[in-house]
């Protein structure tokens, strides 16, 4: 059985998916851009300004799920420029302590809405 998460403080799906679904005590999260959930426009900024926005979007959809940035086990970040990979690395390891999440980071030609980033996540539920 799955149930699918929506929450109006992350942006909404741009496509035929949901935001994330559950499953199985686990929580998959779909990628996450730095698109303002408020305005639905993309936050204008360097990658700090857009991860900043990602994770904060990631956070709320994670607790909408019941679960929340300790519980990720796993994430994979697209950038759409390696140079930008320790200013990405600053922004995160607020966001995500302790006994980090595995994690998969690689550049990539282009994003939706030609944005710096993309995060997906997979959470243990609470």
């Amino acid at each position: 059985m799955k149930n699918v998460i929506k929450t109006d403080k992350a942006p909404q799906a741009i496509g035929p998916y949901s935001q994330a679904i559950e499953a199985g005590g686990m929580v998959y999260t779909s990628g996450v851009v730095p698109i303002d959930p408020a305005t639905g426009e993309v936050v204008n900024g360097d990658i700090k300004v857009q991860a900043t926005r990602v994770f904060d979007s990631m956070k709320a959809l994670l607790e909408a799920a019941g679960s929340s940035c300790e519980d990720v086990v796993k994430t994979t970040v697209f950038i759409k420029d390696m140079n930008d990979f320790a200013a990405l690395n600053e922004i995160y390891a607020t966001y995500f302590t302790g006994a980090f999440p595995a994690r998969s980071c690689v550049e990539v030609a282009r994003l939706p809405k030609d944005v710096l980033i993309e995060m997906e996540a997979i959470a243990i539920k609470k």
